[in-house]
């Protein structure tokens, strides 16, 4: 039996099947609200507007001297040789540029090492380096530094390898390209285990004894710090590590590092840059992705440039990614960024089609605890994404396997109530390898072995989740009360911006709206229009995306849960709320709105 669509929603509306009436039975999430600002904190941010304070409280930020620094810094915060060993690894690059010795930079398959590759190659070619770079591929070399690719680098005579992106635990390959006599930087931004590289240069601020400020710095930042210190030893007129503050935002967004501190810095010029980019690669890649660079915020490189860019290594190689970064003319970097363009749309039918697959092996008619789905015919590359969808859809633990020869190497994304990683930890057993976080995670098992696993794992889920009820969560920054409507109040949100993994967007509830009007939009009408009336009679116009099911079963008055935005038509600009969710007003009457549109 497959599961209906009202409970894929998860029990949001249902049919009484007596009257046949739709009624509206729940919210899709449980709705949690920042705690209130204290007087003491109220009082020390006055200067700022009224929702703006709350929102800098709720980020961490209680005194004017953070909030300033946070709404205003751009570019660098720190010097980069507060990072260890970073002394070594600018002289050591300046020697092998002065002694014409060739240096590759040896970069990850996702877009923050793409970036971070193209940043270092081209710093590197400003200050008269003889330098290529090294993508490896996903499917026949894995993650990290691999020891055949050393070997090859090494025949073809490159004497110093740079790492971006990985290699903090390539412990070996290290000792290899020592015995090749080939010297290595490590510049990378993952956890270290405990043996660190014996490299020329190990420059990662987590590992033991690195005081530099900042922890969340992704791959391209760090890359950002070394090209920033070499021109700090070695000026070019002018040229400056800023140039590259482009690429640095579009890796670290990508990356889903925390856009606080230096991060939320760095990407705030970048924007600013991408906003005015001359750089073929980033002008190809807006026209594919139907982005107007003027008006590009992170949330456009999360969605429309991170994902084109990510496509190549997950399909094929991220050769064509970095190419289309390094293009300097434009009809190379249009026919990279479409075939870019059409490697994403191939990802996205590819992951539909493992998370179909994955849905029809579901033969009960209740979701599991934990979800588990391997096949041969599934794409590595795309698994990690299908486990994803599956976990947010469930929202249960999810774990997507593609079926070798010998090994299933599968990945996993989970939810709040359930730490997959020390879930794998209690299965080390039957796992040849495994590691990850408490949201996601990878392994390889081998075979024989992946029943066995799955219905260890899903015991282990139904034991933790036992007497609860599983429902996500989504947690607003406040009550908006409709009289702070202001022209300013969504400048005051901009400055906020740029929003991401950890600086969340603001969000708000409104309670006790009327319903004026609903309708479904859209090319599958599965999207609603709303028009909402204040208390005091002002109208506000909304959108819920991919929430067409409300309609014909709203009550007349509603709790909306929403962030704000603009609205523009025939050029003129309004706010309008994008609806995350809805519920019955908890001061309403919960009747049946009757003016709402049969759309």
């Amino acid at each position: 039996m497959k599961l209906s669509v009202e409970y894929l929603i998860g029990l949001t509306a249902y049919t009484n099947n007596k009257d046949q009436q739709s009624y509206m039975t729940e919210a899709l999430y449980r709705w949690d609200i920042q705690p209130e600002m204290p007087l003491s904190i109220l009082e020390t941010l006055a200067s700022y507007p009224r929702v703006q304070r709350t929102l800098l409280y709720n980020r961490g930020l209680p005194n004017p001297a953070e909030a300033a620094i946070y709404l205003h810094r751009q570019g660098p915060l720190y010097d980069p040789f507060r990072l260890d060993q970073m002394d070594q690894a600018v002289a050591t690059i300046l020697h092998a540029i002065e002694t014409g010795q060739e240096i590759a930079v040896y970069g990850d398959y996702d877009v923050d090492g793409v970036t971070a590759s193209c940043l270092l190659v081209e710093a590197l070619e400003k200050l008269g380096a003889r330098v290529r770079a090294y993508i490896p591929n996903r499917f026949e070399e894995g993650y990290g530094v691999n020891g055949e690719a050393l070997q090859t680098l090494h025949k073809e005579g490159v004497a110093l390898t740079v790492t971006v992106d990985c290699g903090i635990r390539s412990t070996g390959e290290t000792v290899l390209a020592t015995e090749l006599g080939m010297q290595m930087i490590i510049c990378d931004h993952h956890e270290p285990s405990d043996e660190l590289p014996q490299a020329a240069a190990v420059i990662c601020h987590k590992k033991p004894g690195d005081t530099y400020p900042d922890k969340n710095l992704a791959g391209v930042g760090l890359a950002f710090k070394l090209a920033e210190a070499l021109f700090s030893r070695r000026p070019i007129p002018g040229v400056s590590a800023t140039d590259w503050l482009d690429l640095v935002a579009i890796g670290t967004v990508a990356d889903l590092v925390p856009l606080t501190n230096e991060n939320r810095s760095l990407v705030k010029s970048g924007l600013q840059q991408l906003r005015q980019s001359t750089r073929p690669g980033i002008l190809a890649l807006a026209e594919v992705s139907r982005v107007k660079l003027s008006e590009i915020t992170a949330t456009t490189i999360g969605f429309s440039f991170g994902p084109r860019l990510n496509a190549a290594g997950r399909l094929e190689t991220a050769w064509t990614s970095l190419n289309l970064m390094l293009s300097k003319e434009m009809r190379q970097a249009r026919e990279l960024a479409e075939t870019l363009d059409e490697q994403n749309r191939r990802r996205q039918e590819l992951t539909r089609q493992t998370q179909d697959q994955a849905i029809q092996m579901m033969d009960s008619d209740r979701i599991p605890a934990l979800i588990a789905a391997a096949d041969s015919s599934f794409n590595m590359g795309v698994v990690g994404l299908a486990a994803s969808k599956l976990s947010e859809k469930y929202y249960r633990p999810a774990i997507v396997g593609a079926v070798g020869e010998e090994f299933t190497r599968a990945s996993c994304r989970s939810i709040a109530e359930f730490h997959i990683t020390q879930a794998l930890d209690q299965c080390a057993d039957l796992l040849d390898r495994h590691g990850g976080h408490a949201m996601a995670a990878g392994f390889t098992v081998r075979n024989e072995n992946w029943s066995k696993l799955t219905r260890r794992l899903l015991e282990i889920a139904q034991n933790q989740f036992k007497g609860k009820t599983l429902r996500p969560s989504k947690t607003a920054d406040m009550i908006l009360p409709p009289d702070y409507f202001r022209e300013d109040l969504l400048d005051q949100i901009a400055e906020m911006e740029p929003f991401g993994y950890g600086n969340p967007e603001a969000v708000f509830i409104l309670r006790d709206l009327q319903v004026k009007s609903a309708r479904a939009v859209g090319a599958d009408q599965d999207h609603l229009r709303l028009s909402f009336i204040t208390d005091n009679n002002a109208i506000l116009e909304a959108i819920a995306f991919r929430q067409a099911f409300w309609n014909g079963q709203l009550p007349q008055r509603v709790d909306v849960l929403c962030t704000l935005g603009k609205n523009t038509w025939r050029d003129r600009t309004t706010l309008q709320l994008n609806v995350i969710d809805l519920r019955p007003a908890e001061n309403g009457s919960g009747a049946k709105a009757e003016s709402q549109d049969s759309g």
